[in-house]
């Protein structure tokens, strides 16, 4: 078992002040795992951690990009699993807390992604140009099985499948069934909150 724990749950379930706690109680630091609180400059509706609510724990992978840059899981993975390793390295424990499970799992799973490439403005353009119902056509000629889970109106996905399959000549979804096979990197304590009252959540 690693030194990690995962605090996971829905927005407002009280994840920022269970993982604060914690990183105080253990030596611990917090490394954000949400896809909002990455970007500098957006506070407001991200549930982004004050510094009084911080209490003086160190935390990671917040405030890290601007609002029009180009972030991927991929990017977080290659970032959050630095900042893990070297918390880790320090003989601390390591509380990764957040609601966006993409993030999370990928982190958790040491998850590789598909490289991006330049190809991509090309394939946004005929995008623009064709139409989200053609582009879907086309990913369907290469590789069915993903073209069948997604929408025309699901344009960044679709690109994403024919950007992997132009530069790699593999499908993303050969691509993502030989990541899924790989080991988890890591073996966390898992913590999940949640709300006895779902209309408590709702509100």
């Amino acid at each position: 078992m690693d030194k990690i724990i995962c605090v996971v749950g829905p927005t407002a379930s009280g994840k920022t002040a269970l993982a604060v706690r914690l990183a105080k109680a253990l030596d611990g630091e917090v490394v954000s795992c949400d896809s909002m609180q990455i970007y500098r400059r957006m506070d407001v509706g991200t549930a982004k951690p004050a510094a009084e609510e911080m209490d003086g724990v160190p935390h990671h992978l917040i405030d890290i990009a601007d609002p029009a840059e180009d972030f991927s899981v991929g990017k977080y993975v290659e970032l959050a699993d630095a900042a893990v390793q070297d918390i880790l390295a320090r003989g601390k424990v390591c509380v990764i807390a957040g609601g966006t499970g993409l993030y999370v799992d990928s982190l958790i799973a040491g998850r590789t992604f598909a490289p991006q490439t330049g190809k991509r403005e090309a394939l946004e353009a005929r995008m623009r140009e064709a139409g989200g119902e053609a582009m879907l056509e086309a990913l369907r000629a290469v590789d069915p099985e993903a073209a069948q889970r997604l929408h025309p109106a699901d344009e960044k996905r679709i690109i994403r499948a024919l950007e992997v399959w132009q530069e790699t000549g593999r499908t993303i979804t050969e691509h993502n069934r030989e990541t899924q096979k790989i080991p988890p990197r890591y073996a966390p304590v898992w913590l999940g909150l949640d709300f006895t009252n779902r209309a408590d959540l709702y509100a």
